[in-house]
């Protein structure tokens, strides 16, 4: 699942580049800025964006760039440096490299995480972030195993039906279940879902 995770970051990453270059793609402090003049390649660079937004350009001096499109860059680094040229210069911007900030939240997209609960007699209880798709099993096996005092064969899944706002329980005996017996409910865990793990109760 995390190499599915950093492909699917990897394509996210590409897709951003290629909607700044398309001009889609407003620039962040911590973007790594690809410039290139096609009439003087002594020019040609890449530039950070600083945190207050802005880049230094030769001739250019201090140029916005945060908040734009690469197409805006272009245009004002363009006008910024044509008193050095006798025709208007050509001027391409490129994002080389997302800042930090925005690589993280392309990573969150790219492995979206839903929140289970585990409670009771289980040595890790507390909120679980969990992959879509993590069923009941591995979310049980994340959770430090059970305590001595859990009651295995009455493990609740408590799930709200987002339709109608009403509690679901279903109760599934762990034992068979780890067995690969089959469990009439949706093993497949959904956001929001409690499991519990109740205490064994006297002979049982």
């Amino acid at each position: 699942m995390k190499r599915i995770a950093l492909i699917l970051l990897s394509l996210f990453v590409t897709a951003s580049a290629a909607a700044a270059q398309q001009g889609n793609y407003l620039i962040q402090p911590g973007d790594n800025l690809r410039i290139e003049v096609l009439e003087d390649a002594t020019l040609n660079r890449n530039t950070l964006v600083l945190p207050d937004g802005r880049i230094s350009f030769p001739f250019a001096g201090s140029v916005l760039a945060a908040g734009r499109t690469v197409n805006q860059v272009e245009r004002a680094i363009a006008a910024g440096i044509a008193s050095n040229f006798s025709t208007e210069p050509n001027v391409y911007v490129a994002v080389a490299n997302l800042s930090p900030a925005t690589a993280a939240a392309a990573a969150a997209a790219a492995s979206p995480m839903i929140n289970v609960f585990v409670m009771g007699e289980v040595n890790g209880a507390g909120v679980k972030a969990v992959e879509p798709g993590t069923t009941l099993l591995q979310a049980l096996s994340q959770s430090g195993g059970f305590t001595k005092f859990a009651a295995t064969k009455r493990v609740q899944l408590r799930r709200i039906d987002p339709a109608t706002g009403v509690e679901q329980v279903y109760t599934i005996n762990y034992r068979a279940l780890a067995n690969g017996a089959a469990f009439t409910g949706n093993a497949v865990l959904a956001d929001g879902d409690v499991i519990l793990v109740p205490e064994r109760r006297l002979f049982e």
